[in-house]
């Protein structure tokens, strides 16, 4: 399967939410929602459960990631993701990453930087 790299790093290929609806499986969705709801200790509902990827223009994103100050700053600068920036790694993606559960976020950003330099 193809990455698709978020402004912050995670892979929304990878990510749960974002295969139930590529899938539209309400039985995904609910499995999603009810590990999300004890891991962030807040209520998800399965039909909350519905997002396209960071980069998607169909206004279909999963909680944060439609508010998400990082995503906004990527698409004012025009980037990929993060790991594009020149400004690169600044405190407001620091800020966010030590909030996000998956290592790799960050590890898919140094990769992106590493292939820059």
């Amino acid at each position: 399967m193809q990455e698709m790299i978020a402004y912050c790093g995670l892979d929304c290929a990878q990510c749960p939410a974002y295969l139930a609806t590529q899938k539209n499986d309400d039985a995904a969705r609910a499995q999603v929602a009810a590990l999300w709801s004890k891991l962030f200790r807040m209520e998800i509902k399965a039909e909350q459960i519905n997002c396209d990827g960071c980069h998607s223009v169909s206004g279909r994103l999963i909680g944060h990631c439609s508010t998400c100050p990082v995503r906004k700053c990527g698409q004012e600068k025009g980037l990929e993701n993060c790991g594009h920036c020149p400004d690169y790694s600044c405190a407001q993606l620091d800020g966010l990453l030590k909030f996000i559960p998956n290592p790799t976020a960050r590890e898919n950003l140094e990769r992106i930087v590493a292939g820059r330099r």
